[in-house]
């Protein structure tokens, strides 16, 4: 007969504990009740911010979280437990049922820590911990939105949550204050140093940032909250985020009499084993030897130990690896092993660049012999090799592995010992990830996921793999898809060559069967970058995606919008006249973009032909917001009007917009151009990026501000506008030429064989001997450039495609409809509840 287990809580930690027990109980010799307090299952608590995007609690969703079909799993929620009988073995939850059980495990997790600052409990103050908790700032931040001006919050605390925290209020469009008691942010995570330069990141992207100060009270004003801070500085905010770390949720254990740490949290052994042995605790409540671990991979550890325990192994905590590597507001940090050099003889090696943006430190022993932490800030990309090599043996003098495009050391991933924990989160080492290629039969990352659960939870270690890959010889399939067994690379130097302009002729001579929603999109790129003609021409029409066969992105209640090209974010009162006249007679929401371009939205598709012609008529363009092409040229106003700037910022990026406008690539591309240092055009987040210097301009390449935010790097220094021109032009082709299909140019170079060094060669020293070609191709695409919205209002062809229903041309969509919000039309979505339009 099965024993009960009883888990209480059912977080990221509880849900693994569920899984560990299940994969291996496969005789269901215990019965598992999970008591949630929760009214939904489990989700990524550690993904959180993310749920800002798209506020789409699915997208959060643990796989499997909800058990169904699982006999041996008993998921109830809404119903947390409220006391525990140790004497009899038994829960009460608070609907007043008794649950028995055979084995406890406690999961209770942590709760958001308030310091008791006077007026903490004032209307607008918030905590920053759950899905519920981002659904109520939410519809604070809209209200605060109805009153004139950017609304404002002040968050208190400084650390990983506190910077999640002033992410999320920064893309709801609030300025975000950040408060925090200690001298520099992170501080458990990065040393003076780095907190100097993540200061400096952080407060370019529109946070101000207070430290070595607290909160000393929250009064009322009027709408508002004067926040008063220790150092005398007062706040006008809307609201106020409380993000200053955890407590342990221990109350259950203290009421039952169970031990708890000097500092909160279950006391538990190594098998994570209270002193009750049959009761145990994991994850943010549970203090293993006194203490307690707010990460989710030690709380994933315990969740193996306690279910190994269970099963009858012999399972002890291996010790916690408490490295993190994050996207804080788009900020590259990172730290592992001993960051703050607290060994006893430990030395420090640090690579600081102001310029750059960049610190790098690496803690080392005495003799310089072994790695035992760093701290990364600005550029994280060594931490996947670097972290796993702590307490081994260095493959390089410290310095050479901090700065290897100054001559130093690239490590690979040969370097790492077989120990080498690789996926920190579920504790898969180097050994276990190359048996499970060389012996278990893994050829691609899925399947090592599927085998190892490595890269199975934040993801930092997945590129990881696809080096163990190539390092044990697996040939990785490069093909399209099932119906070509080329690479895009290759099937567009294939239909270059071939000078093949239909995607039927392009099938049947290097495919197979009929296509589909992979390819048939990759070709209709490929034949636009090669001048094949208007989109919508006869065949090509067919090939393309929702949004580009009505030039136009869909919106998520069916209708459309519509994105002019204003090159620059420059534009004349005239025109800004056109587009309020336009946005006014059809009705449309008009919102300016952070690419400095205005968006109008809610056009149905029969409108879109009319708004056009307005458009066009006053001179704009289409601005390709719906394709994968040049999207914008964002910049500052340099020269013009700054009197910081060096370099005449708005006209080159008016002449790089228009220069590049219309070219098709394998993904969308952003640029900027910035007329000093203090880039305000934020140039170093876009794919390829210019900042003025006093001699000429510096070019950055293969940045990303998109959802796994990168840096751009540094191509080239201090050149002419003829030469930086020049050199774009090589870049943006060779990238169109030799990237996968839906690869943003940040993928492409970190997955480029030889990296930036070799692409520096390729388009500025011209190593392959095709720079004349590649700017060559970019002067066809300018000479033959034509706008898209044009080409369909000259041909009535493709004027007839724009109807909402075939047998009823002209009739309006009845299932699209509207409601005001602050002055403005916006979406009445299916599924959306009343008064939630985003």
């Amino acid at each position: 007969m099965s024993r009960t287990l009883v888990v209480v809580g059912h977080g990221m930690v509880a849900h693994r504990l569920v899984e560990a027990v299940r994969s291996d109980d496969v005789d269901a010799a215990w019965r598992i009740v999970v008591l949630a307090e929760e009214a939904r299952p489990a989700y990524d608590r550690v993904g959180l911010t993310s749920y800002v995007d798209g506020w789409d609690p699915a997208a959060l969703a643990l796989p499997g979280s909800e058990y169904a079909g699982d006999d041996a799993v008993e998921l109830r929620l809404g119903d947390p437990v409220v006391s525990v009988d140790r004497g009899a073995k038994l829960v009460r939850t608070a609907s007043g049922q008794h649950q028995p059980y055979d084995a406890l495990v406690l999961a209770t997790g942590s709760r958001p820590f308030v310091p008791p600052v006077p007026g903490h409990e004032r209307p607008g103050c918030f905590v920053y911990r759950t899905i519920e908790d981002l659904d109520a700032l939410r519809d604070a931040v809209e209200r605060a939105g109805e009153r004139v001006g950017r609304p404002a919050a002040a968050v208190v605390g400084g650390g990983l949550l506190g910077l999640e925290a002033a992410k999320a209020l920064r893309d709801m469009g609030l300025s975000p204050h950040v408060v925090e008691l200690a001298g520099r942010l992170l501080p458990l995570q990065v040393d003076e140093g780095g907190g100097s330069v993540l200061r400096g990141l952080v407060g370019a992207l529109g946070v101000t940032v207070h430290t070595g100060t607290s909160v000393e009270g929250i009064h009322a004003d009027g709408r508002r909250l004067r926040t008063v801070l220790g150092n005398g500085t007062e706040l006008d905010v809307d609201l106020v985020v409380f993000s200053a770390g955890v407590r342990p949720r221990d109350e259950l254990a203290r009421a039952c009499g169970l031990a708890t740490g000097e500092r909160g949290g279950v006391l538990v052994d190594d098998r994570c084993r209270t002193q009750d042995p049959d009761v145990y605790a994991v994850g943010e409540c549970a203090a293993l030897d006194g203490r307690v671990y707010g990460l989710v991979a030690p709380g994933y550890s315990m969740a193996e130990v306690v279910a190994a325990t269970l099963l009858g192994r012999d399972a002890r905590f291996p010790g916690a690896d408490t490295a993190t590597k994050l996207k804080l507001l788009g900020v590259d940090v990172a730290s592992f092993g001993d960051a703050h050099a607290t060994t006893e003889g430990a030395l420090e090696v640090v690579v600081a660049d102001a310029v750059a943006g960049t610190y790098k430190k690496l803690v080392v022993s005495d003799d310089a012999s072994t790695l035992l932490g760093g701290v990364l800030v600005g550029d994280a990309s060594e931490y996947t090799l670097l972290r796993p090599l702590v307490g081994s043996a260095l493959p390089a003098e410290p310095l050479a592995l901090l700065a290897p495009e100054g001559g130093g050391v690239a490590v690979g991933v040969e370097a790492l010992p077989e120990s080498a924990q690789v996926c920190s989160c579920n504790a898969v080492s180097k050994g276990a990830i190359t048996t499970a290629i060389t012996e278990n039969g893994a050829t691609d990352v899925a399947a090592i996921k599927a085998c190892t659960r490595a890269g199975t939870s934040c993801g930092s270690c997945v590129p990881m793999l696809g080096r163990l890959l190539s390092a044990c010889g697996v040939a990785q399939s490069t093909a399209l898809c099932e119906h070509f067994d080329q690479s895009r690379a290759e099937l567009f130097e294939i239909v270059r060559a071939t000078r093949l302009t239909t995607f039927s002729a392009i099938i049947a001579r290097h495919g197979r069967g009929s296509g589909c929603a992979v390819c048939k999109p990759a070709v209709a790129s490929i034949l636009a970058t090669l001048g094949a003609g208007h989109v919508l021409d006869g065949e090509q029409a067919g090939l393309q995606d929702t949004n580009d066969h009505f030039l136009a992105n869909m919106q998520r209640n069916g209708t459309y919008s519509v994105v002019p090209r204003i090159p620059g974010g420059e534009i004349t009162p005239e025109r800004l006249v056109v587009l309020g006249e336009v946005a006014r007679d059809f009705g449309l929401y008009t919102k300016i973009t952070g690419g400095q371009r205005i968006d109008l939205f809610g056009a149905t598709v029969e409108q879109l032909p009319r708004i056009w012609r307005r458009l066009v008529d006053a001179g704009f363009e289409s601005g390709h917001a719906y394709g994968k092409a040049l999207r914008t040229v964002k910049s500052c106003v340099g020269t013009t009007w700054c009197r910081y700037g060096q370099q005449d910022s708005v006209g080159l990026a008016v002449e790089l917009e228009l220069r590049y406008r219309g070219l098709r690539s394998p993904h969308k591309i952003k640029a900027g151009v910035s007329g000093c240092a203090r880039e305000c055009a934020e140039a170093r987040s876009k794919d390829f990026g210019v900042i003025a210097t006093e001699t000429g301009w510096n070019l950055y390449v293969g940045g990303n501000g998109g959802a796994l935010p990168r840096h751009a790097d540094l191509l080239v220094s201090d050149v002419d506008t003829g030469t930086l021109v020049r050199i774009i032009d090589r870049f943006l082709m060779f990238y169109v030429r030799t990237a996968d299909r839906l690869q943003r140019t940040s993928a492409w170079l970190e997955e480029l064989d030889g990296g930036l060094d070799h692409l520096r060669d390729v388009v500025v020293a011209d190593s392959l001997g095709i720079g004349a070609e590649l700017e060559a191709a970019m002067a066809e695409h300018v000479a033959h450039y034509s706008d898209e919205w044009k080409g369909v209002l000259d041909d009535p062809e493709k004027l007839a495609r724009f109807t909402s229903f075939v047998n009823a041309p002209g009739v309006p969509d009845p299932t699209v409809s509207f409601r005001v919000e602050r002055d403005q039309r916006v979406p009445v979505s299916l599924g959306m509840p009343e008064g939630r339009s985003r």
